[in-house]
């Protein structure tokens, strides 16, 4: 086979990279239904800061944690199967949030069974990685990680759907995710011959564990996604609690923060098949750390805190590419779906944290300077050790 076959991409990956794009892109709006009210509901059920972060964050950790064995299934049952299902599935929780809104306990059962929506980026990177060879890996997976925009959407249209009726926006994207399940049904295909796992869930799961790299690309990823995913709850508590924007201001702004680091994800993963992903990573986190230490100087909003924030943006954005461009490249194909489990796991993690951290420092001091110095000195530990450990990892064979 010549470089240029090996290099051909079949028109039927092109379909499934759109398909589950925008499929992520859905599910990851589902997932994040709850932060853009969060404001309203802890004026409604009177929550403490405290509480009002713990109630964004339980659909990022579960959808984390959720990652792992929906990566493992994937690899098994595969993403045609999959997909339409846990979208499918993801509807239940969306609904359950308009009878469960007036209770707090109520709403952390249902933001728990909301994190399955977060569990889709487990399904969609194995999809992809198959149908597309490695020297175009990079660029696609950055492309399917601009499903992250789900984030952005949530942010910009949740609150204004929510003006013309407190459940509409639950009805709303309960009958977008029905449609792309059927739509996903016969859209999403399997790569013809790949490899069907045939050890058990566990087994596979303990394999991909044993992996050193899996633990040094969780680690880097928990600074890079974890970092967006944190802004992406809590960024829109932090503008209203500090800057005192209105919710809807709040919620457009923490979506344009989202926009960005959409934007940037693919160029991560288009830098990282040109330069090796560690040098790409290492420079973005870099400039991450840079800008995360003027905004704990608590500058005004316009111009210098807004540029703190979207530059922020850019480069966990690219990170977030970046080192999934790594995944593809060091994991076994046929260990990709685990790999990612975990690794997803571990970046979805990494924002969980965060908004339950900057909730409890506020409380205590009401300032966030201390937050943004630790994800200043978080980002540049990855720096070092992407550039000093990670670069010199060599594909395996």
């Amino acid at each position: 086979m010549t470089t240029a076959d090996a290099d051909r991409v079949p028109g039927a990956a092109y379909r499934n990279l759109l398909t589950a794009t925008v499929g992520f892109a859905l599910t990851f709006w589902a997932w994040n239904l709850i932060s853009p009210l969060a404001g309203d509901f802890g004026q409604r059920l009177s929550l403490s800061s405290f509480q009002q972060s713990f109630l964004v964050a339980v659909p990022v950790l579960v959808g984390s944690l959720g990652r792992i064995p929906v990566g493992a299934l994937t690899d098994r049952y595969g993403a045609k199967l999959m997909f339409p299902l846990v979208s499918a599935l993801t509807i239940v929780p969306v609904l359950l949030v308009i009878p469960a809104r007036d209770s707090f306990g109520l709403m952390i059962v249902v933001g728990f069974l909301l994190g399955l929506g977060g569990t889709t980026f487990a399904i969609g990177i194995p999809l992809v990685n198959s149908w597309f060879p490695p020297s175009r890996r990079g660029l696609a997976l950055g492309i399917f990680g601009m499903g992250m925009g789900g984030v952005a959407l949530s942010g910009y249209f949740t609150p204004r759907i929510a003006k013309h009726g407190e459940t509409l926006p639950f009805l709303v994207v309960a009958v977008a995710l029905a449609v792309y399940a059927v739509a996903a049904f016969f859209l999403i295909s399997d790569r013809p011959g790949r490899t069907v796992p045939t050890a058990s869930l566990a087994s596979r799961l303990g394999q991909a564990a044993r992996l050193r790299v899996t633990w040094e690309l969780s680690a880097l990823y928990a600074i890079g996604f974890g970092g967006v995913v944190a802004f992406g709850v809590y960024l829109p508590s932090y503008l209203k609690t500090w800057y005192e924007l209105s919710p809807t201001d709040a919620g457009t702004k923490a979506a344009g923060f989202a926009l960005v680091t959409v934007i940037f994800r693919p160029l991560g993963g288009w830098l990282s098949d040109r330069i090796h992903p560690a040098i790409v990573t290492a420079c973005a986190l870099a400039v991450v750390a840079l800008f995360a230490v003027v905004q704990a100087f608590d500058p005004h909003l316009y111009p210098v805190g807004t540029i703190c924030l979207l530059v922020m943006a850019a480069g966990l954005g690219t990170t977030s590419g970046s080192v999934f461009a790594l995944v593809s490249q060091v994991t076994p194909q046929q260990q990709v779906g685990s790999v990612t489990g975990v690794v997803g796991a571990m970046g979805g993690l990494g924002g969980f944290v965060p908004p339950l951290l900057m909730g409890a420092i506020y409380s205590s001091k009401d300032s966030y300077s201390i937050g943004f110095m630790l994800l200043s000195d978080l980002a540049l530990a990855g720096c070092v050790y992407a550039y000093g450990r990670m670069r010199n990892v060599r594909p395996a064979a």
